[in-house]
This record gives structure tokens, C-alpha cells and sequence, in this order.
């Protein structure tokens, strides 16, 4: 038995060895089989994939569901079907803006479909921006729907001129957000009421032309648009003009909101520097979303740096910008705010504490357009004598255009114009660009563009066609601010509005007043540093380059 035990191991152990490797060969031809088909799926897939997605293509796409959307059951404004003509929007016959701010003629994703912007109630902190504005759709549309990107909800716009004219307002008064001010009879007369005029700080500006008188006009909007401010239950305020974009650089998610929210709450202003726009060619026709060059502040730049170069970066011109150079502010809404001119903000009771922004900035469209001479001239009635142009302007290059553009032939004033303000030296301009004098920015020109080619405007200007407000609900919109749709022909200039008080027998008490600390003379448009301003430094400066 024992015999029988040790002769069967051997013949066992040759049985699992058989065994073993019959399995081994079956698992091995499994894995073979395996790898097969997953090298066929992995060949056969993409090839699959890439001939649906030309079946897509040569059929012409898909129809989107999210077109449904859309009562018509037509693809979103700016978009054009490929199958078809384009879909036609009508617009209003007085519009002038149909070239800028008509639709696209190539596809576009539609980033923002005729959303209005209308969220009101659940942002935080509600930030609104004040305005007196003459000018037109075609400038005003990307500067308001710009804003509204960025975070700002609400505008009071204070138009007179082409921006208070039927078919312009009407649109203006059709977009959320937005309240319409007009330059009334009645309006001059409330503002003769004004505080300001029994106040020191804004009577130098009183009683002149042109620019001193808009200093005023716009001093006494922006008080009104406080009051305005706070029955909105604005957070902040700001006072821009419609050739200025806030430009919110130091935020993550290019947000004026992110970047006023981080404000501590013991900050009552905001300063932001301005950049000045520097045009690269003379035929701009819609700066926002052609110019992308500009020239930086004084406060973004190292001494050394500004003065080094403020010869070349000036190019014969007055002064380092073209324009003013302080900047404007963002006020926070309280007890006794006022105006301090149209760059800064002040309180009755205290010096407003007050911080500089060190990236973020306001760029102001300087000059964009040739025909921004012949305008400033057709709204000023000086002689173009250097001594009364001062009446009119407060800075010497704004005299220069003046003088220029009321005295030279067409040809004459496109030479000065290439001369002091189109930048056609490449090499000039490369190098300010490494010294840091001059930047890049393109965020405004691809959300103005993006805005454009979704159809944003035109949906805007369509809409506002097929609707039209009785005077009534206007009244009723805007009854807060105090203002009327009453025709501006009687409207009266600021100027006379001294003469409305004494024939109220009101008595100013101007003379009787003088200034201290609490009441500090209005900020006017102010140069950057020149090279007078610090002597010591620009000589050693100049001696080291």
C-alpha cells in the first residue's frame, strides 16, 4: 500500500503540472483576445467620432435647445444662420448709431443674449455712477452696458443736447438701472435753491463760460444724485464722464463690487488714478473698442522713471497728459456727503478719509476721435485769443485745441492732431511700453466688442422702438429725482442761476463766509507733476540719463 503511495506521487505531480499549464495558456490567449478588441474599440472610437462630428458639420450643426428659449425660435442676437439670410432687426429711424452698434456680420457666441443686467436687490455693495452727458448712443450705450459688467447697478444720467433729444432718451429710459434727469426750467430752479451757492468752496467757479460753467453744472448734479443715491439705497457713488471706463485691475474677477467690498468700512472715498488713452492711428471711430494703448499715471510709476522720461513721453505737448491728471473718486453713501468738484468728493462735518488705489485706474478716452476738436470748439463761444480762452478753459492743452480748431483750415488741424496726439512712432512707443510709461489694456475693448457682437446694443435700441413711455410713467419713474420730460427750450445755464436766487430774495452769504479746514476749495481737472514741481529731483534725474 505503501508502495502503491510512493509510486502514484510522481504521476500526480505531472498531472498539475499538465494541468497548470493548460490554464496558463488559456489565460494567456484571454489576454491576447482582450487586448484585440481594446485596440480595436480605441481605433474604432475616434474614427467613429471624427466622422459624426463632419456628418454635424455638412449638415450645418444642431439646432441648439437653448434657442427655444427665445420666443421667436430664432438664434441669439448676433448670431447669423448659416442656412439662411440673417435674421433683420429693425431699428429706429433716428437712431445714428446703426454702423457702431448694429449687429455683427459673423457668428458669435452670444455671452450675453439680450440680458439687461437687471439685478438690483441681492448684490452687495450697490454701487452707482452719476453722469452729465450730452453725447449719444453710440458713446453712451458701451459706457453704461460696460459699467454694468463690472458691477455697477444704477446711473443717474443728467442729459441735455443730443442725449436728451426723443429718440435717444427713449432708450436711455428702457434700460434697467437707469434714471433720466433732464436739464428743465424747473430743474435750474431747484438747483438755485442749492446749498452750494451759499458756500465758499465752488464760487471761484461761478459766473464763467465753457468749462467753468460744466464744473458747476456738474457740482450741483452730483449733489442732487446723492439724494437720488441714498432713496435707491446706493452703497457708493461715483461721478464719471461717458469717455471714462473704470478700469478694476487687482481683482480676480475684474469686479468694481469685489474691489469697493474690500474697502475697509472706516474708508469714506476712494481715488482712482487716471490713465490717459494714447491713439495710435487718426481715424478712430469707436474708442472703446479700438484703443488699447495708454499712457499711466504719476502715482503707478516710480519717480525716476516718470521724470527720466517725461520729456519724450510729453512729445511737446503742455504738460505729461493732454488733460487732467487727478484722477476721480468713489464716495460712500452717508450723513452729509457733498461734491467737491467733479474729481473728488468732501462732508460737511469731516475730512473724508480717504485712500489711493494702487492698480486699479479710470481710463480716460482723451481725444480720440479728430472730430473731438471741432465739437469742444462748437461748444465754447470764446475768442481763440490766448488770453480769453482762459475764461473758458482751465488747462492749457484744451486752450491749444481750442485755438487750433477755431483758426486752422481741415488740412492745418489734421497735421496738429497726428502731431500732439496720434502716437505713429513705433519706435517711441515700444520703447515707453518697457519703460512702463505706457501699457497695454485690452479688457474694456473685448467686453465692449464681446457686448457688440452679441447684439446687446441693438436688442436695446429695437426694443426701445416697439415701446414707448407716456409722460406719465416717467413722471412716476423718475418722481424721486425731481425731474421732468418737459421740453429743455426754456432751459436756463448755470451762469444765470445767480439771478433766479436774487429774484427769490435770497441772499448769499458768499462774502460773509471764509473758508478752514472742513470746507476746503473744489478739486478742480488738474496736470500731473512737471518737471517745475520738483526741481531738486528732475535735475538729478535729467543728469543721470
Amino acid at each position: 500500500m505503501a508502495g502503491l503511495y510512493s509510486s502514484s506521487r510522481p504521476t500526480s505531480a505531472s498531472s498539475s503540472s499538465s494541468s497548470s499549464s493548460s490554464l496558463s495558456s488559456a489565460s494567456s490567449s484571454s489576454f491576447q483576445t482582450f487586448a484585440s478588441r481594446l485596440l480595436l474599440l480605441l481605433t474604432v472610437l475616434p474614427l467613429t467620432l471624427a466622422g459624426f462630428a463632419f456628418v454635424l458639420q455638412w449638415r450645418g450643426g444642431l439646432n441648439d435647445p437653448i434657442t427655444r428659449w427665445a420666443p421667436d425660435h430664432h438664434e441669439f442676437p448676433g448670431m447669423v444662420d448659416l442656412g439662411g439670410p440673417p435674421v433683420q432687426v429693425s431699428h429706429s429711424s433716428g437712431s445714428d448709431c446703426v454702423d457702431l452698434l448694429g449687429r455683427s456680420h459673423s457668428p458669435s457666441f452670444p455671452y450675453y443674449k439680450d440680458w439687461k443686467f437687471d439685478y438690483m436687490s441681492d448684490l452687495r455693495p450697490k454701487i452707482c455712477i452719476q453722469t452729465s452727458t450730452s453725447a449719444g448712443l453710440e458713446q453712451t450705450l458701451p459706457w453704461i452696458f460696460y459699467h454694468k459688467v463690472i458691477g455697477v447697478s444704477t446711473f443717474f444720467l443728467f442729459v441735455e443736447g443730443k442725449a436728451a433729444s426723443p429718440n435717444v432718451s427713449k432708450v436711455f429710459e428702457s434700460i434697467p438701472g437707469v434714471k433720466v434727469i433732464y436739464r428743465t426750467r424747473e430743474l435750474e430752479e431747484q438747483q438755485a435753491k442749492s446749498r452750494i451757492w451759499n458756500e465758499t468752496w465752488l464760487s471761484s467757479f461761478f459766473y464763467k463760460p465753457c468749462n467753468y460753467e460744466l464744473f458747476v453744472k456738474q457740482s450741483l448734479n452730483m449733489e442732487m444724485a446723492i439724494v437720488m443715491a441714498r432713496e435707491a439705497g446706493m452703497d457708493w457713488i461715483i461721478h464719471l464722464d461717458t469717455d471714462e471706463l473704470i478700469y478694476p485691475a487687482g481683482t480676480q474677477e475684474y469686479s468694481l463690487r469685489q474691489l469697493l467690498s474690500d474697502v475697509p468700512r472706516n474708508v469714506d472715498m476712494v481715488v482712482f488714478p487716471n490713465y490717459e488713452s494714447s491713439v495710435e492711428q487718426d481715424d478712430i471711430k469707436d474708442p472703446f473698442s479700438e484703443v488699447s494703448m495708454f499712457k499711466k499715471n504719476y502715482d503707478h510709476l516710480p519717480k525716476d522713471v516718470y521724470f527720466g522720461n517725461y520729456k519724450e513721453a510729453t512729445r511737446g505737448n503742455p504738460n505729461y497728459f493732454l488733460t487732467y491728471g487727478n484722477g476721480k473718486s468713489a464716495a460712500r453713501i452717508q450723513d452729509h456727503l457733498r461734491p467737491n468738484g467733479a474729481h473728488r468728493w468732501h462732508n460737511y462735518l469731516k475730512t473724508p478719509n480717504e485712500i489711493k488705489l494702487d492698480e486699479a485706474a479710470v481710463l480716460h478716452y482723451t481725444y480720440p476721435k479728430f472730430s473731438d476738436l471741432t465739437s469742444r470748439r462748437d461748444r465754447c463761444g470764446c475768442k481763440p485769443t490766448k488770453e480769453d480762452v482762459k475764461r473758458c478753459f482751465m488747462l492749457e492743452f484744451d486752450r491749444a485745441a481750442f485755438i487750433i480748431a477755431s483758426t486752422a483750415t481741415e488740412e492745418e488741424m489734421l497735421s496738429w492732431y497726428r502731431e500732439r496726439i496720434v502716437w505713429t512712432d513705433k519706435a517711441l512707443n515700444l520703447k515707453l511700453l518697457r519703460k512702463g510709461i505706457l501699457t497695454r489694456i485690452y479688457a474694456p475693448m473685448v467686453i465692449v466688442q464681446g457686448l457688440r457682437e452679441s447684439g446687446v446694443f441693438s436688442s436695446v435700441i429695437a426694443s426701445a422702438a416697439q415701446t414707448t413711455l407716456s409722460k406719465d410713467q416717467f413722471l412716476s419713474s423718475v418722481e424721486s429725482s425731481n425731474s421732468s420730460r418737459e421740453s429743455t427750450s426754456g432751459a436756463i445755464t448755470s451762469r444765470k442761476i445767480g439771478k433766479i436766487i436774487d429774484s427769490q430774495a435770497t441772499a448769499r452769504r458768499v462774502l460773509g463766509f471764509t473758508d478752514d479746514a472742513s470746507h476746503p476749495l473744489a478739486v478742480p481737472p488738474l496736470s500731473p507733476p512737471g518737471v517745475d514741481d520738483f526741481p531738486i529731483e528732475t535735475q538729478l534725474f535729467s543728469e543721470s540719463q
